[in-house]
């Protein structure tokens, strides 16, 4: 399993997250939501988000 966490401090809701990775983030309240772990096989989904997230509020292990 894929652990994801959004520092909440920092995610401002841009949504770049939900582009990328729509099946793992959706927008809400708070500003973006998630399961904590995803299936390995949408690592490389999480890790795009992560990377597309402009204040870096995402951390994939």
């Amino acid at each position: 399993m894929v652990r994801i966490i959004v520092d909440a401090e920092k995610c401002q809701g841009y949504g770049q997250c939900c582009f990328e990775a729509p099946e793992i983030f959706t927008l809400g309240d708070p500003p973006v939501t998630h399961p904590a772990e995803v299936d390995e096989a949408l690592r490389d989904d999480a890790e795009r988000a992560a990377d597309a997230c402009p204040l870096q509020a995402i951390t994939v292990e």
